[in-house]
């Protein structure tokens, strides 16, 4: 299914905590000089401006990063949320009021020494990511789960995969399983970090389970939930399931997601739940 565009949803609370995540892990990673591999799935169009016709139509992003930039105006986030904070401005630089996409959040991060692969099958967004971002990555109009077959294990042995795709498919949850199952095989040391919506369907509900099956010993899930369910279909909130995820993540979620809770959820059912198993 190709009807899928993330320019609605750009900038909103599921956003904010993918790339929270996206940015703590690839700083970890960062921390040798050896080169990191960074695979993007569903790189969708790498960059939204606010005032397109997509974000413009349900303003998700008056509910994420807005608040977010408003409330840094007058406090001192922790350190963590506030990198994250300062990579998404570094992104803005020059461009009109909009918000980045995971390929830029990426890019702009990234050394000399790695490498970043981008996959988007949808053909406008491929598009706009080939026009942006052509000189500095690998770009395919194929598919990500298919594409990490050849990308896996890199030549340095350390790489970030980032696997957030749509959902509009029931397909997608069986994907992610089997991607993560095979992609395990082949570079047992990655770290895979995955984002799937909190929905009032039992595909969302057991997915956490079954990615826990995939690597009971070392991971990290973290869910945010901003506001009670709504309706069979509706999102109430996002998580992110890391395998091998850095050992200081659990500690700098820890610092950043009481904040984001506050901020984004309705103070009356958000919440959000860590838990981690780390060899």
């Amino acid at each position: 299914m190709l009807s899928y565009r993330h320019g609605f949803h750009a900038g909103n609370h599921a956003d904010v905590l993918k790339h929270l995540v996206q940015v703590l892990c690839l700083d970890y990673l960062q921390q040798k000089p050896t080169g990191v591999s960074y695979i993007d799935t569903h790189a969708g169009a790498g960059f939204y401006h606010f005032g397109s016709a997509f974000s413009a139509q349900n303003r998700e992003f008056d509910s994420g990063i807005a608040k977010l930039r408003a409330a840094a105006a007058s406090s001192e986030f922790p350190a963590p949320l506030q990198h994250y904070l300062d990579i998404i401005e570094a992104c803005c630089k020059g461009e009109a009021e909009g918000y980045p996409g995971s390929p830029a959040i990426a890019l702009q991060m990234l050394r000399e020494q790695d490498k970043a692969h981008l996959f988007e099958l949808h053909p406008n967004d491929h598009e706009n990511l080939r026009k942006r971002f052509h000189h500095s990555a690998r770009i395919s109009e194929s598919d990500g789960f298919a594409g990490l077959k050849a990308l896996l294990p890199p030549p340095s042995k350390r790489a970030l995969v980032l696997i957030d795709p749509p959902y509009e498919d029931k397909n997608d949850y069986r994907n992610v399983i089997a991607a993560l199952k095979d992609s395990q095989r082949r570079f047992a040391n990655g770290v895979y970090a995955l984002w799937y919506p909190l929905i009032p369907r039992e595909e969302s509900k057991d997915l956490g389970r079954r990615l826990k099956a995939l690597s009971p010993d070392n991971y990290l899930h973290i869910k945010l939930t901003v506001q009670a369910p709504a309706g069979e279909h509706g999102m109430f909130g996002s998580a992110m399931f890391v395998i091998n995820p850095p050992w200081q993540l659990a500690a700098q979620l820890e610092q950043a997601m009481p904040v984001i809770e506050q901020l984004l959820g309705d103070g009356v059912n958000s919440s959000f739940e860590l838990n981690s198993a780390i060899r």
